[in-house]
């Protein structure tokens, strides 16, 4: 998706209304995550391709419905990070997406996608971004949960 491919919608407040509801639901199904972030780029001048996609992911999750988060009691307290980064994948500014997976055992605790900054001259470097990102999520994390739930630093 481009930011000028397809007609720019006549009002842009039904797509904007959409793409709210589609954030709202990351909450809890997070296998949407990425392609939401990257719909949420267009809200300012959406056009008919965007609402195409938006329609699309609506008829996914109605096909889904019984997917979705589940947490269970595990003896891990082990904290793990997972990122990914796709290389110069906005087709207008050519910068990378950083998405990230924060588990607490088998539990996923935390989650989310960004642009990153600048532009990556390689995979490597993207990869590597989203790492550093990640970390400092980790590291916040960590310092978060030890600062405000002391009886989390027992492990």
């Amino acid at each position: 998706m481009s930011a000028t491919n397809g007609v720019p919608l006549a009002d842009p407040s039904h797509y904007r209304c959409l793409v709210g509801s589609l954030q709202y639901l990351t909450l809890t199904r997070t296998n949407i995550l990425f392609v939401v972030h990257h719909v949420c780029r267009f809200t300012q001048a959406p056009h008919d391709t965007h609402l195409i996609v938006v329609k699309r992911i609506f008829r996914y999750l109605k096909g889904t419905l019984n997917v979705g988060l589940h947490y269970i009691r595990t003896p891990v307290h082990e904290l793990r990070g997972f990122c990914d980064a796709d290389w110069a994948g906005c087709r207008d500014d050519r910068r990378s997406t950083t998405g990230f997976a924060i588990f607490l055992g088998n539990n996923l605790i935390y989650w989310g996608a960004k642009k990153q900054a600048t532009v990556s001259r390689s995979t490597a470097e993207a990869e590597n971004r989203a790492l550093a990102f990640t970390t400092a999520e980790l590291m916040w994390f960590v310092h978060y949960s030890l600062k405000y739930w002391p009886l989390c630093s027992s492990s």
